[in-house]
């Protein structure tokens, strides 16, 4: 019953009580993005959602636009400024996520969305955690946010997937808060999850060469397909 019909209803008297409570903190953080950062305020970007369905997920940008002398994007950790860094560790870029919920493309508690690029490196078993919406928090991040690797996040997922109840929702969320107010597993430095899956497939030597190029391939037409 919560699983097929209370989590949404759930999501969406949450969301939107989140939205009316936190609407002067969206507008703060808002103006001191477009004065620290410039404009587009809202950052983009395309995830697989429910049933591998792209949706575009949105949040407050944390990184500028500086680019080398060929006119291409500088690596993330170089565009990544000290003020977008504390954004990402308080979890405040995520705050547009609220959005995503109203609409149904996410759902509070879930499987955190993923890259299309890393999605495509994954097994069949662990695609399956696109059989439930994506969500803000999971279970993967209460035990560890980034903190932990790859493969013990994907089977974390799908460990949640398989028991989806109300009190291990509530429990999740309650855990989230006390991790983002203590500031624990906040670093990404050294973390396998921040890296792409395939480039960590990669350098692991679980896939050659010519799998990943394939495999970045079939991601840009996933892309370029629900675009």
């Amino acid at each position: 019953m919560y699983r097929r019909f209370l989590k949404r209803l759930f999501d969406i008297v949450l969301s939107f009580l989140a939205l009316l409570i936190l609407s002067p903190l969206l507008l703060v953080v808002a103006v001191w993005v477009r004065i620290k950062l410039g404009g587009p305020v809202i950052f983009c970007q395309e995830r697989p959602g429910k049933d591998e369905k792209i949706f575009k997920m949105y949040k407050f940008r944390s990184m500028t636009d500086a680019r080398d002398e060929n006119g291409e994007l500088l690596p993330d950790e170089q565009r990544l400024t000290k003020f977008g860094a504390s954004l990402r560790s308080t979890s405040l870029d995520e705050l547009p996520d609220l959005w995503n919920f109203l609409k149904g493309d996410m759902s509070i508690v879930g499987p955190r969305p993923q890259l299309v690029r890393d999605m495509v490196f994954m097994t069949p078993l662990q695609r399956r955690r696109h059989l439930v919406r994506p969500g803000l928090t999971g279970l993967a991040q209460v035990r560890g946010r980034n903190a932990i690797s790859w493969e013990n996040k994907l089977s974390t997922d799908l460990e949640y997937i398989e028991r989806i109840t109300f009190l291990g929702d509530f429990k999740i969320i309650f855990l989230t808060v006390k991790k983002v107010f203590s500031r624990e597993d906040i670093t990404s430095d050294g973390m396998a999850t921040a890296t792409d899956f395939g480039d960590y497939l990669l350098e692991k030597g679980a896939v050659t060469r010519e799998e990943y190029e394939q495999r970045q391939v079939e991601s840009k037409a996933l892309l370029h397909a629900a675009r």
